[in-house]
């Protein structure tokens, strides 16, 4: 395995995993600058390529996690922080569920989601790019995000716990066309 043919793959993913732990679009760079280094003087003694997906993601979950614990604007102790409890292996897993449901949306709102939520583009960045202003596109992507919730709904049951993240999920028997 070489980074050279690891990286491209896995870089975006990697960004928009970034970007939803980190506001600040320069740290999200930096950090991902910070995981790049570590990749390539980690990889060679990754001894199972199976697990490169998994490792990249602890690498870039302990990153930020020593992130915050440099800059001090960390909870008391890390295992309060509620993106420490994130799985980074399951997340990247559903991602693969989400973008069936994401591309049967309206090509715009796909667009868009795949953009910002899967390939880690900032929506700040996006609304310039797009020519659209930065509220309009914050509202846009928030209607977006509630059309695809509509979908899974549409297909799933869906539990959540008190902080609004999914706790369960049970498929509705032979309901959803897009499944």
């Amino acid at each position: 395995m070489r980074i050279d043919d690891i990286w491209p793959k896995y870089r975006a993913r990697l960004k928009a995993f970034l970007h939803s732990r980190v506001s600040n679009p320069a740290d999200v760079d930096d950090l991902l600058q910070d995981i790049s280094i570590k990749v390539f003087t980690g990889l060679p003694g990754l001894q199972d390529p199976a697990r490169l997906q998994p490792w990249l993601f602890q690498t870039a979950d302990r990153t930020i996690i020593d992130f915050y614990r440099k800059s001090g604007r960390t909870a008391a102790h890390p295992d309060d922080l509620w993106y420490h409890r994130d799985d980074p292996e399951t997340r990247q897993d559903l991602e693969g569920c989400v973008e069936p449901f994401i591309l049967g949306l309206p090509e715009e709102t796909a667009e868009m989601l795949m953009a910002i939520d899967i390939h880690g583009m900032s929506q700040r960045d996006y609304a310039e790019q797009h020519g659209l202003s930065y509220s309009t596109l914050k509202s846009r992507v928030q209607k977006g995000r509630a059309e695809l919730r509509k979908a899974f709904e549409a297909c799933c049951n869906i539990s959540m716990d008190v902080r609004g993240n999914i706790s369960d999920v049970q498929e509705k028997p032979a309901s959803c066309k897009n499944c």
